[in-house]
């Protein structure tokens, strides 16, 4: 395969990447498959996982699923774009199993915000200000000292819970640095002449950083992550969308510098067997060029890029036609992606025996198959 020029440094990591040459998601539709659609029964992805793993982790409060847009780190960016489908949708499976959205509208912020009594609220603020109190004092003292293990991880629990993985600034500058994608495009280079010049802003300024919060909450035992912009990968050269080779400067760019500095990341912390990174769409784009430059809709082929999850990487699955427009052997289907998925978060096997799942959420687990010759 070959790296476009806008994507150097991934082409530096290929042998820690996973390329599907033979994906296909079935239509040219925008909508937000494979994490919600027809292939999970209406159910975001994490959902299906959260059913089996529990909304949040017992000795964290941690969420088990989680939907990242941008203003998780950048709070003035866009409202994200809801007109293609519901990134929190759940399905049959229940509001509970929901993803949190931080800085958005996830079932847990709204439980925070609107649906707890005022007592309870008062009563959450004060456990705050207890918690901030108890934090300065262990501070100031060795109150940990002669504690055992156990006792000392409880601590550990109640100062640091889920909120810390949340907060960048806990993060170190340098780290943070190596992440942000703000600086690779000003907004003043970005051309208005595209209404979407604002969703190409918000994805330059947020992208790196909502790479680095999915790593933190990984490594923090978070589940499930999804990290999303603005439906930015539209390059039809109209009114709305950049040519392709202008698009690919504020959309490529981005990306090749926040995904790499993921891969690095979890290389550098000993995390590539526990964390599985996919990189994919809704559709992919048509093999030729239209006659402005620009590329639209295409449901044959679409782009899927895969590392970790304690896989072996440096591998091109499957093939394509010579012009890149559809699979030339077996295509990889969203359950199969769905089916890796699956099979890296859990125990299938143990799925099957449970009891309490619904019998539709248990065979789309047990039932997808896992991609071939990724191993």
């Amino acid at each position: 395969i070959t790296y476009g020029s806008t994507l150097q440094r991934l082409a530096g990591l290929a042998d820690k990447i996973s390329v599907v040459r033979s994906f296909t998601t079935g239509n040219g539709n925008h909508d937000i498959k494979p994490i919600v659609g027809n292939t999970t029964h209406g159910a975001n992805i994490g959902s299906l996982y959260s059913k089996i793993a529990g909304p949040n982790r017992n000795d964290t409060g941690m969420p088990t699923n989680v939907a990242l847009f941008p203003r998780a780190v950048v709070p003035e960016s866009q409202e994200r774009n809801k007109n293609f489908g519901k990134f929190v949708s759940t399905g049959s499976l229940g509001q509970s199993y929901a993803p949190f959205v931080p800085g958005g509208d996830g079932n847990l912020s709204k439980d925070m915000v609107l649906n707890v009594p005022q007592q309870r609220l008062n009563d959450r603020k004060n456990l705050l200000s207890s918690v901030d109190n108890l934090r300065r004092r262990v501070d100031k003292s060795n109150v940990l000292d002669g504690m055992t293990g156990f006792q000392e991880q409880a601590f550990d629990t109640i100062l640091g819970g889920a909120a810390d993985a949340f907060d960048l600034s806990a993060e170190d500058p340098k780290t943070i640095e190596r992440y942000d994608t703000a600086p690779l495009v000003p907004y003043s280079s970005i051309r208005r002449v595209w209404n979407n010049h604002k969703n190409y802003r918000d994805h330059v300024n947020s992208l790196g950083k909502l790479m680095l919060m999915a790593r933190r909450l990984v490594e923090r035992g978070c589940g499930f992550v999804t990290v999303t912009t603005n439906f930015v990968w539209d390059f039809h050269a109209d009114q709305n969308n950049a040519t392709v080779t202008e698009g690919m400067k504020y959309v490529g760019q981005p990306f090749d510098h926040a995904v790499s500095a993921f891969i690095e990341d979890i290389h550098l912390r000993g995390l590539q067997d526990k964390v599985l990174l996919v990189c994919c769409g809704e559709m992919g784009r048509t093999p030729k060029l239209n006659e402005r430059g620009g590329r639209d809709h295409w449901g044959k082929l679409a782009p899927l890029m895969l590392s970790g999850g304690g896989f072996s990487h440096g591998q091109v699955i499957g093939e394509s036609t010579r012009d890149g427009g559809e699979p030339n052997s077996d295509p990889v289907t969203m359950q199969n992606l769905l089916g890796t998925v699956m099979n890296t978060l859990l125990d299938v096997g143990e799925v099957r025996l449970m009891e309490n799942i619904p019998r539709k959420v248990k065979s789309l687990i047990t039932d997808s198959e896992p991609i071939k010759n990724l191993s």
